[in-house]
């Protein structure tokens, strides 16, 4: 059974987007799996296609693939340069500054040294103790956003590996959720082929959606 349709964001003979859900593997990790991860269940579709970058199995959004060797060598050649990726998310506390940065070193996925990386943010809404609010990276090193807001004392609701335990346990009292908020609502690349630049959105979950509406008419 192939994709749904409206789950395809963009498609061309060189890249593929695809909505990625909550809950759903980009590719196959180390550990046993449900459900097959998306990259496998694409390739019946899509034979030849490959990886260019991953979310978190929680994360939801726009995943891009190279449909060729070609265009995945491309890609890989430069370091991503020209990609913009941002993602909506809650976090714990009212953010007082509307717009800000954080610059700091990341542990490498190699697991040898530090890597530099660096999130722009930007306020959407605040509420009693929580904020909505959209970070902008543009390379992604392992876990930056969460890293990086639980730096600054902000960390994402729910998010029980940098989060604030006391915090997600009154809030999944109140509400029933239990996984963080996190969305890749967009991403912007140079095409590899035609140097074109590309504009890539997913809308917001319906759950995610329907926090945010909860949360402001409290």
């Amino acid at each position: 059974m192939p994709i749904s349709r409206d789950r395809i964001l963009y498609q061309d003979d060189h890249l593929l987007a695809v909505n990625k859900l909550s809950g759903e593997l980009v590719v196959k990790g180390k550990g046993e799996v449900g459900k097959l991860p998306l990259l496998d269940f694409l390739k019946k579709d899509y034979p030849g296609l490959r990886t260019l970058h991953r979310l978190d199995f929680e994360t939801s959004g726009v995943v891009v693939f190279a449909r060729t060797k070609q265009v995945y060598g491309k890609v890989m050649e430069s370091g991503f340069s020209g990609w913009k990726k941002v993602y909506c998310t809650l976090v714990v506390g009212r953010m007082e500054r509307e717009r800000g940065e954080v610059r700091a070193p990341l542990p490498a996925r190699s697991g040898k040294g530090t890597v530099e990386a660096v999130t722009r943010y930007t306020v959407l809404d605040r509420f009693a103790n929580s904020s909505f609010v959209e970070a902008e990276i543009e390379t992604g090193r392992h876990h930056q956003i969460r890293r990086h807001f639980a730096s600054i004392g902000h960390p994402l609701a729910l998010d029980h590996v940098y989060g604030n335990e006391k915090f997600n346990r009154v809030f999944t009292q109140e509400f029933r959720y239990r996984k963080f908020f996190l969305h890749a609502a967009r991403v912007e690349l140079l095409h590899p082929i035609t140097g074109e630049r590309i504009v890539i959105e997913a809308p917001l979950p319906k759950t995610f959606e329907k926090m945010i509406k909860t949360l402001k008419s409290l």
